[in-house]
Order: structure tokens, then sequence, then C-alpha cells
């Protein structure tokens, strides 16, 4: 299987900020590519680069079998691109939207209206076709701004945090529309912060850091890398959870965690049950009082903070400023 996407030693600065640091990445054809990490980790400088909107100042990348500086015009035919916020026209309707990109990809006026039918009706959008999209909501404004992006059919689709910014039912709904574009053989890179989308959507994950890759795998590959399990549990007021974190210790494997609004303590260790039963009896000694407690895997949030040393939420700056910072400059 040849790769649509490959990236070797991309380095993007932004004055004195390091966007990217020597990121390389593949990704197989008909595969999707999770790029994780947090607002500031290089992943939507990496989205720019690959869909030609920005040229590295070092390093390499060929995309759908174009070299993304060289043959920047000609690549633009072949991929399609959903940023962060819906580009959309706010006084147009949605069949108008994706009618006006049809002709921008120069399919003619009646294949594109004919193309922007099928596309509203796949995206469940038909009822609102004629309406202004002003009134659409946030969940709508995202479909039709992916439907925009496949107006021409394009083998290879980035997704740049499609879903920042909607409800958890919204989300829902857009995550299972881009899973029936994968089954139909699209070549995928989705950069996201959310760990359950990488999680359900991605058939490789990469772990992206101050600009550079850190770890990839599938999600199974990456949680096994982090092994043991953790236990969690929470206790009856903040004193307690402060005896609990000193009682406890002794029984990590790495760093623990706590919560202090949940009142809530977790530790990682190796022999799951064994290390719940010593960690219950101790804490008894101790008089501390356990409202709940149990065992669970290491999840996404446990890989990202292993390799990281912080969680995938929040950052001091963002690419996308520093991009917009260098744009106001020109």
């Amino acid at each position: 299987m040849s790769d649509a996407i490959t990236a070797e030693g991309l380095v993007k600065k932004y004055g004195n900020v390091t966007a990217l640091d020597g990121m390389e990445l593949s990704v197989p054809r008909g595969t999707v590519l999770a790029l994780l990490g947090p607002n500031g980790a290089g992943k939507t400088t990496t989205v720019r680069v690959l869909t030609t909107l920005l040229q590295p100042d070092a390093g390499r990348a060929v995309v759908a079998g174009c070299d993304v500086v060289r043959e920047a015009a000609k690549l633009r035919s072949y991929i399609g691109v959903s940023g962060q916020y819906a580009a959309v026209d706010d006084h147009l309707t949605g069949a108008e939207n994706l009618e006006m990109v049809g002709r921008l990809y120069h399919l003619g006026s009646k294949r594109s209206k004919a193309r922007a039918r099928e596309l509203l009706e796949r995206f469940d959008l038909t009822g609102a076709a004629d309406r202004p999209v002003k009134g659409y909501s946030g969940g709508m404004r995202r479909r039709i701004d992916l439907a925009g992006a496949l107006v021409a059919d394009p083998p290879v689709l980035f997704l740049d945090e499609p879903t920042t910014g909607l409800d958890p039912h919204a989300r829902s709904q857009l995550w299972d529309v881009i899973s029936e574009l994968v089954k139909g053989g699209t070549t995928l890179l989705l950069t996201t912060q959310y760990m359950e989308e990488a999680d359900r959507l991605a058939d490789q994950i990469m772990v992206v850091d101050h600009g550079r890759a850190i770890a990839r795998g599938t999600a199974d590959e990456l949680k096994d890398r982090v092994g043991g399990n953790r236990i969690e549990l929470s206790v009856a007021d903040r004193e307690q959870l402060t005896t609990a974190r000193e009682t406890l210790a002794w029984l990590a494997v790495g760093a623990m965690e706590t919560d202090a609004e949940a009142l809530r303590v977790t530790v990682p260790v190796t022999n799951g049950p064994e290390s719940l039963r010593q960690a219950l009896g101790r804490l008894a000694e101790q008089g501390v009082t356990v409202r709940d407690a149990g065992l669970r895997r290491p999840t996404m949030d446990d890989v990202y903070l292993t390799l990281t040393g912080h969680r995938a939420t929040g950052s001091q700056h963002t690419d996308d400023t520093a991009a917009q910072a260098q744009e106001v400059t020109r």
C-alpha cells in the first residue's frame, strides 16, 4: 500500500516561535491518521504546509504524488480541506455555497448543481438546502463546510479539528459522517484535541508535541505502551484526599493525579486487583472514607500525559495565532 501523504523533516518558524521542528509523517492510501495534541503542538501548521497554504522553511512533503511546494497548483485539485472554522458564506444558501465551490473547481454549472444536491442529501441537509447558512446551527455549519471540501470528490482529505465547539450530539453526528467517508476509501489526515475522537476515527494516532511527532501507533498500541492499570477512587473530603495521596504513593509506578474538585485520586499500578486490595486496606487503616473505587485501563488521555507530562488541553500559544500574526506583518 503506497502512501498518499508523506512529510520529511518539516520545519516552520514564526519569528522566535518554532511551530514545526522536524515533523515527519506518512499516511497510507485509504487510511486515517489522527494528529493528537494541544493547541500549539504544530497540528494546524502541519495541515497548512501539506495543503499548500504555507511553505516550509525546511523539509519536504508529497501529497497525492505532488510535491507541496513545486507542484502546489496541481495538488490543489486532488485535496479537500476543512479547517477549524466553517468557511462558508452566511448570506448564501447551503446549496448556493456548494454550487459556488463546484464552479471554483471548474465543474460547470450543471455538474456543480448536481453535486451540491448529492452532498446535501449525503449530509442530511436537504431540508435546509435553500435556507441562508447564517441560520444554521453549529453542527449544520460544520457539515456544510465538510460537504464543501468534498465537492470535487478529492482522494485526500484534511480535517483540522472538525468538531471543535460542537456539542456532544453534533460531534457524534459528524463522526458518523466522517466514518462513512473513510469507508468509501478516502485518505484522511485529521487533527484533534479530543482523545475519544482519535480513538474512534483513526487507524493510526500520532502524538504531537512542540512541533514534532513523539509517538505513533493504534490506540491499543499506545495504551499498551503506557502499560498497567489505574486505581481511581474518591474520598469524603479534601483533608482525606491529601491523606489518600500520601498513603498510596508507595503503590504508584508513575505520576499520580489528583482532582481536588471531584475529591478523586488516580494511581498507576502494575498488579491491578492486588494493588486495589492493598490500597483499600491501607486507606481503611488511616481512617480514610472511600466513596467509590475501581480499576481501569489507560485512556488516550493517560497516554498523552505520560508521553508529554501534560494534558492535551490548552497551551501558552497556538500555531494558529503565530500564523495569523505573520500574515498581519506581511
